[in-house]
């Protein structure tokens, strides 16, 4: 799934099905050099060729898989930075300045289990089995304690809170948890140390 429409943007992106037969000039590959992520491309990509602003060439963005499983999210989100785009490949979220496409972030959530735009926050929320993170305007807006043993489902948002569900491993049992959309700390969840 992709959202294109949640915030303004000033690039467009084409997802492409396979590496195009003449790439352009620029090319970049994601995730950038990162200890463990050597073979990452081995798994598949997700390419897309990207247009930063109307009227420039575009580029090639290969976003490497983190997971082949068809559950993991994969698509092209906006953000509430106009200049960025949010690419999810099998569970791994890259955010990429279209502008300098030579800086991305490879969000730490590994994997991504979920992406939900807040556009009244201008947040853009990336869901873990344990975790949520919080992308705004600057970059990490914040990240939330334990929320689960192993498995979030979100739910609602409200003016000033997102709710979920966490699974707690000693009561077999999903409970559930409120998140302050400011500044990430939450109440109740599933996870107790």
């Amino acid at each position: 799934m992709s959202s294109f429409e949640t915030w303004p943007h000033v690039w467009s992106v084409e997802v492409l099905t396979r590496p195009p037969l003449i790439a352009p000039a620029r090319q970049f590959t994601y995730p950038l050099q990162i200890a463990g992520e050597e073979d990452a491309l081995a798994r598949g990509a997700l390419h897309l060729l990207i247009r930063s602003t109307p009227g420039q060439p575009p580029f090639l963005a290969t976003c490497a898989l983190g997971f082949r499983d068809p559950t993991m999210p994969t698509g092209v989100y906006a953000t509430p930075n106009p200049r960025e785009l949010c690419a999810v490949a099998g569970g791994y979220a890259y955010l990429i300045d279209t502008q300098s496409p030579e800086v991305s972030t490879h969000i730490p959530l590994k994997p991504v289990t979920a992406i939900l735009p807040i556009p009244t926050h201008d947040l853009l929320i990336f869901s873990s089995f344990h975790t949520l993170l919080a992308w705004g305007k600057q970059g990490i807006a914040w990240t939330t304690a334990r929320l689960s043993w192993e498995g979030i489902t979100l739910g609602e948002t409200t003016a000033t809170h997102l709710q979920g569900k966490g699974w707690n491993m000693l009561t077999d049992r999903e409970l559930p948890f409120e998140v302050d959309l400011l500044t990430g700390q939450h109440t109740g969840g599933g996870f107790t140390p």
